[in-house]
């Protein structure tokens, strides 16, 4: 099983504004559908954005050979 590490959608209903999870997920599973585990949270709707990801998942996830995807390597870098 490939795992890849991405955002889900996490907000519902048309007035809220969007907000994401970051979570490992099998490759296989569509954007919205079963996680494998939430690793943390991003809300562009903040100024300045929210960002929170707890580095020693994310990293032992990566070590099992977890891929992250483009925005999540972008995002990770900002916390660098």
């Amino acid at each position: 099983m490939e795992v890849r590490i991405r955002l889900q959608k996490s907000s519902k209903g048309a007035n809220r504004s969007t907000n994401y999870r970051i979570v490992a997920i099998s490759r296989t599973v569509t954007r919205d559908g079963r996680r494998l585990e939430i690793l943390g949270y991003y809300d562009p709707s903040k100024k300045p954005a929210l960002l929170s990801v707890n580095k020693e998942k994310l990293d032992a996830w990566v070590k099992k050979g977890a891929r992250m995807s483009d925005t999540i390597k972008s995002l990770v870098a900002k916390l660098k």
